[in-house]
């Protein structure tokens, strides 16, 4: 046989095996998917999204200027965060469809987007930031959705600050640095330079969540995570299984932010499900 000719078939041989072992991996992870509620997020029947937010400013808190826009001026209180080195506007195609439903506040955290930068961050600060918007702005038990490092912050919010919420939904959150997957941390510890090195390392060792801090949590919690996500299942079922009532979602499909981060019609869905029923 040719040298060529044994190229190629070894070539397919390897092709054919990484196809199979890709199958296999993606089989088990639906498999895994089922057994936690593995959804699908209907869009086909949504209202039109407003035009654009009725405000926009900043508020001065005892550590940070936080900036914020309003989508909407009518029903419940609704918060959203963004995640690590977002901004409001990563969710404003959420909020521009929420806002149908709900007064929607979505907040630059500190060191993000226009609202200042303190020198220190942490998932702790940062829900004393929230905490301190929610109680200047009179706000009477927001609901607050949040997506990676907002869905930490929600969770932190939660067993911080228990009579706070009057609901939340914690999506692609984790634990501590050691639940998310090995690649991604390999390209967050490749990235640990210039502006993103604060944001970075916050990722790289923190959050530090226990089973008794989440165990505090008394308001109704929704905890979301894609099929494909960067953390694994095994620690969103934790976060789960340890907040006592919570509910539990698996986003079919998607991976760390496809249903979240500009996609305003899942993020719709997702929260018009759960605060709808709050909301009765």
């Amino acid at each position: 046989m040719k040298k060529g000719k044994k190229i190629i078939i070894t070539l397919g041989c390897v092709v054919l095996a990484a196809a199979i072992g890709t199958g296999a991996w993606l089989g088990a992870v639906r498999h895994q998917s089922k057994a936690y509620h593995l959804i699908t997020l209907d869009t086909s029947d949504l209202p039109e999204p407003v035009s654009g937010p009725v405000k926009e400013a900043d508020i001065e808190l005892s550590e940070v200027k936080l900036h914020y826009a309003v989508y909407g001026e009518k029903g419940h209180p609704l918060i959203l965060i963004h995640g690590n080195g977002g901004s409001h506007k990563s969710l404003e195609e959420a909020a521009l469809y929420l806002a149908n439903d709900y007064t929607v506040y979505a907040l630059d955290s500190r060191c993000h987007g226009q609202s200042s930068d303190p020198g220190e961050i942490s998932y702790e600060l940062m829900a004393k930031d929230i905490k301190e918007f929610i109680e200047a702005m009179k706000l009477e038990k927001p609901y607050l959705m949040g997506h990676s490092d907002g869905g930490i912050n929600a969770l932190t919010v939660a067993y911080t600050y228990p009579n706070l919420l009057g609901g939340f939904i914690s999506c692609g959150a984790n634990t501590n640095p050691n639940a998310l997957k090995w690649y991604f941390t390999l390209g967050v510890k490749l990235n640990d330079r210039g502006r993103h090195e604060k944001l970075n390392e916050m990722m790289l060792t923190l959050p530090q969540m226990t089973q008794e801090d989440l165990a505090k949590i008394s308001v109704p919690a929704y905890i979301v995570a894609g099929e494909h996500d960067i953390m694994r299942l095994s620690d969103t079922v934790l976060i789960h299984e340890s907040i006592p009532g919570s509910q539990i979602a698996i986003i079919k499909g998607a991976d760390h932010s496809s249903y979240m981060s500009h996609d305003g019609q899942q993020a719709y869905v997702l929260a018009k499900s759960f605060f709808s029923e709050l909301d009765k």
